[in-house]
């Protein structure tokens, strides 16, 4: 990577002062003074468990030769060193980050995906259609990130602001065309895609989520918008307008409007022919096409998926030939199946309500007549807690037998989150729940009351390969223990 005068690369506007050579020579941009080498710039700001500042001193003798401070310079800084105190840190690190990097948005095609639900499956989905479609691409997504075929960890929904204008430039270098991105309410926020340049911005849904970190539904449901808000006038914007807010997702946007859906007329129009446990057949814009995908909720991501390929430019029989060979999504209605004693299990990501409900609406869809769903469900520490009884309610209602327990309890009492789950739960429904905190028992539990056909719904977790307890991550995967108990003996 070439190193960038300190002047080329400041954002217009957000710098107060600069003491010191405004035309350093910068080779590498940090947020960790620990990673700090030498000719690098040490992004200072104070954060939700610590303030970076403490840390200016560290990154300095690591080889930083710029600090950049939210706090007026000091008269006691180091002299060698250039100092910019800034204004609006998330912002400000956002597009400072994307003209270090070289603008890489503006050399490929960004599509942001945002909602509740429904973003992994459907940049996950986008992604593998266009690569089929012969068209090199990257991923950014909870569940991994992809330079074309080649697979990178994913940390994060969004990454920080450094880290992801790092793998912009990374996909461009490589020669990506398109790049999908999750965006959450969280990165928009804080300012993690400040200053990129999307090329289309897709909504899947709002639901109640997140509320421990967006102080109102209404605060959350204005931060999603702002990305459509924000978009240019030559960029497409495509909503659900089967959602209630799908319409005022694009009231503000200077974007090209377009609408997909099952229930409404719009410009992406589908509809559910059949579905099974084995795929739905689709009729989107008049044209069949069956897919490996079941559920209204996946029909929906189809259907945005749909959406981008014709927005793209891609003609319409070679979308729903590529469509049709697309297979599940890991985590996301992942099944696990053993034909021979017809046991069927499914894991899913559903920790919210409104998930948790899709889900098991959707395995009622496919289940056998005269059979049992039995699901397990947990609810995660150290977030919305008022969730927590929804969760329940709605498990209850759908399945035949609920088993609570454990899911990421973080720095909380596991046995206190499955208080507050059954808080206000009738006799009746507690006859039908069974509560174990221990979730790999929990799971064994569920597999072992499973009779043929029946299915086992372990929520919650989906692509995860760890549980956090206390701060410690330890190994745990809901499909290799779902897959070992329902398929053993």
């Amino acid at each position: 990577m070439s190193t960038k005068k300190l002047f080329d690369i400041l954002p217009k506007q957000g710098v107060a002062k600069i003491v010191g050579d405004p035309y350093v020579l910068i080779k590498d941009l940090h947020l960790d003074s620990r990673e700090v080498v030498g000719g690098g710039a040490f992004f200072a700001r104070k954060g939700w468990v610590t303030d970076g500042h403490r840390f200016t001193d560290k990154a300095i003798e690591g080889g930083a030769i710029a600090i950049f401070t939210e706090y007026d310079i000091p008269q006691t800084h180091l002299s060698g060193v250039t100092y910019v105190y800034y204004q609006n840190a998330n912002r400000f690190l956002g597009e400072l980050a994307h003209r270090f990097f070289g603008l890489p948005s503006n050399r490929i095609k960004l599509i942001g995906v945002t909602g509740t639900n429904g973003k992994s499956s459907t940049v996950t989905l986008l992604y593998h259609m266009f690569m089929t479609l012969g068209v090199k691409a990257g991923l950014l997504s909870t569940i991994e990130n992809r330079i074309g075929d080649y697979v990178l960890p994913s940390k994060y929904t969004t990454p920080d602001a450094i880290s992801l204008n790092r793998l912009l430039s990374q996909m461009v270098n490589e020669g990506c065309e398109y790049v999908f991105m999750e965006v959450s309410s969280h990165a928009i926020d804080q300012g993690r895609i400040a200053g990129l340049n999307f090329t289309g911005g897709v909504f899947t849904n709002i639901t109640h989520d997140h509320l421990d970190y967006h102080p109102t539904f209404r605060e959350y449901l204005e931060v999603k918008k702002s990305f459509f808000d924000d978009l240019p006038e030559e960029a497409f914007a495509l909503s659900n307008v089967d959602d209630k807010n799908g319409k005022v997702m694009l009231q503000n946007t200077r974007a090209r409007k377009f609408y997909y859906g099952l229930h409404t007329f719009c410009d992406y129009k589908s509809r559910i022919l059949e579905n099974t446990i084995d795929g739905l057949l689709l009729e989107i814009n008049s044209q069949q096409v069956h897919c490996n995908l079941s559920g209204a909720f996946n029909a929906s991501n189809l259907s945005a998926v749909y959406g981008v390929g014709h927005l793209s430019g891609f003609k319409e029989e070679d979308i729903l030939l590529n469509m049709s060979m697309l297979r599940g999504v890991e985590g996301r209605f992942d099944k696990v199946m053993d034909t021979d004693k017809g046991m069927i299990g499914i894991v899913d990501y559903a920790h919210t309500p409104d998930a948790l409900e899709k889900v098991l609406d959707t395995i009622r869809e496919v289940l056998t007549p005269g059979r049992r769903v039995i699901a397990v469900i947990g609810c995660g520490g150290d977030r919305d807690k008022a969730k927590r009884p929804l969760m329940t309610k709605i498990a209850l209602e759908y399945a035949d037998w609920v088993v609570i327990t454990s899911d990421n309890p973080r720095s909380e009492n596991p046995d206190s989150i499955l208080d507050d789950m059954v808080v206000g739960l009738s006799f009746e429904d507690l006859g039908k729940l069974i509560r174990i905190t221990d979730r790999k028992e929990a799971i064994h539990t569920a597999c072992a009351l499973a009779l043929p056909k029946d299915i086992v719904l372990v929520a919650g977790k989906g692509h995860e390969k760890y549980q956090e307890i206390n701060g410690v991550k330890h190994p745990f995967d809901d499909k290799e223990i779902l897959r070992e108990y329902l398929t053993s003996g």
